[in-house]
């Protein structure tokens, strides 16, 4: 089948360019021992970074749904983890949290064939980015790890007031881009946010199903690595 002429690509960030986990454990690994932990009575590591990405994924959800502000989040997930420590220290949590902030999206480390996938693509099509994650944070990100090159338009959801899903978040790209929707394709892991998200307004859909999770949803393509981008692109 013949590949589909689009003008304009639109990738989330975390977790489909920027490798969010490694990044993530390498920041709160620092931390751990920074913040001296340990002493404080989290005598594991794995354990406690295991029960903090359940917080953060579950205050992240309510984040994208409108329930809680950004302020919030950061310190919240942390100290919901600890209180699984038997330790109640608001203070300790929000000083673990404005160095995660500080130190996270300063980590470089990308998913597999991300730089080679956007030199492959950046003299064919326009390249854009669509995130959920805080405006300033993620800027960073893409500063420090050589990515922001790529990139005509960066948009986030603290900049135009929406989260994805939101059909607002993508019309407002569209825009910003001057991009169609039947010319325009959404690149993303997470299948809510990025991909329904995108299909609900019209926008073609790759989903990068890292974890080859199984679902129902009808989308344009569907790949488990970046690399196969080439069969579609």
């Amino acid at each position: 089948m013949p590949k589909k002429t689009y003008n304009h690509v639109f990738f989330d960030l975390d977790r489909t360019l920027w490798d969010f986990e490694r990044n993530s454990h390498e920041a709160l690994s620092e931390l751990y021992l920074s913040h001296k932990l340990p002493e404080a009575g989290i005598l594991d590591f794995e354990h406690f970074i295991t029960r903090y990405r359940v917080w953060n994924e579950m205050f992240w959800e309510q984040y994208r749904k409108g329930k809680i502000e950004k302020n919030e989040l950061r310190y919240v997930r942390f100290h919901e983890t600890f209180k699984e420590f038997g330790i109640n220290d608001i203070p300790l949590a929000k000083r673990l949290a404005e160095g995660y902030v500080q130190l996270s999206p300063r980590k470089t480390n990308l998913r597999p064939f991300t730089l080679e996938i956007l030199e492959y693509l950046q003299d064919k099509y326009h390249l854009h980015i669509i995130t959920n994650g805080f405006d300033e944070v993620q800027h960073i990100k893409l500063d420090n790890s050589g990515l922001k090159l790529f990139f005509k338009e960066v948009i986030t959801s603290d900049m135009v007031g929406f989260k994805k899903p939101a059909p607002q978040i993508f019309t407002y790209s569209l825009k910003a881009a001057g991009a169609k929707r039947k010319n325009s394709v959404m690149i993303g892991d997470n299948l809510h946010a990025d991909l329904i998200g995108a299909k609900l307004v019209g926008i073609d859909q790759v989903f990068y199903n890292v974890d080859s999770m199984k679902h129902e949803e009808r989308l344009t393509h569907e790949i488990t690595c970046l690399s196969e981008l080439k069969d579609i692109l």
